[in-house]
């Protein structure tokens, strides 16, 4: 079951992430309000809903602020109608980038998004493009701690349905099919392993280095670029980022 994590190595910087709580919030907000909207306010009886949830407290999202999005979508409190978009298109070097949204203004989103690629050197292209390079999998990530037995949380997370186990330097990574991934998630969560990313993901099926130095400045622009903007909620691609790569 072992062997090297791709997504591990496609991840863009934790670090930077972090400096950006405030925005992973409104991003986090926006994917709850839209869940409960279209399939209710009960995340028993709504996947979505639960799926956005649990994301938001592994990333410690105040309850105040998911209850808040919680309502919005179910119409207790006013809020915006967002729409759900995606866009493929290439980076520097040929880089295979996947982009989900949701936004409330399609036109000006595609705007924004079609300049960062012009800007640092790739192109948007046309639905399907580049979707086919990736399998939506399911992603958990339980850091390294000493209580925890690698062995026995393998064969617990084999038994739960995983298709797929790696031991990281940090982490352990669980890998399952997208119709698998509740139960995987829900069965590790009452045998007490809590999670520091639990989501459901677009994982390459191969990836591609960049030699060039200015491909690498670019391809990171662009990233930070498209994740800096309000309206992308997640940035996928094929790039073998460099470990040394500053953040």
């Amino acid at each position: 079951m072992a062997g090297h994590s791709k997504w591990a190595n496609i991840k863009h910087r934790k670090g930077r992430q972090d400096a950006k709580r405030a925005k992973i919030f409104t991003k986090l907000a926006r994917a709850i309000t839209v869940a409960a909207r279209e399939g209710g306010a009960d995340p028993e009886y709504n996947t979505a809903l639960k799926n956005a949830i649990e994301k938001a407290k592994a990333q410690n999202m105040p309850n105040d602020n998911i209850e808040r999005a919680i309502k919005k979508g179910s119409g207790e409190l006013e809020g915006v109608n967002y729409e759900e978009i995606t866009y493929e298109g290439y980076g520097p070097g040929g880089i295979a980038v996947l982009v989900e949204g949701l936004t409330d203004n399609k036109n000006r989103t595609a705007a924004d998004v079609r300049h960062y690629f012009s800007k640092f050197g790739g192109n948007l292209g046309a639905n399907g493009c580049v979707s086919w390079m990736f399998d939506r999998k399911g992603i958990l990530l339980i850091d390294k701690k000493d209580e925890i037995d690698e062995e026995e949380l393998m064969m617990e997370a084999i038994e739960a349905g995983a298709e797929d186990f790696n031991t990281e330097d940090e982490y352990y990574e669980i890998i399952t099919t997208p119709e698998d991934f509740s139960e995987v998630r829900d069965n590790l969560k009452e045998a007490g392993y809590t999670f520091s990313t639990a989501e459901l993901t677009y994982i390459p099926q191969n990836t591609q280095e960049l030699s060039d130095e200015g491909d690498i400045k670019n391809m990171s622009k662009l990233i930070d670029a498209l994740e800096d903007n309000d309206d992308v909620q997640n940035v996928y691609h094929n790039w073998d980022m460099p470990e040394d790569l500053d953040a």
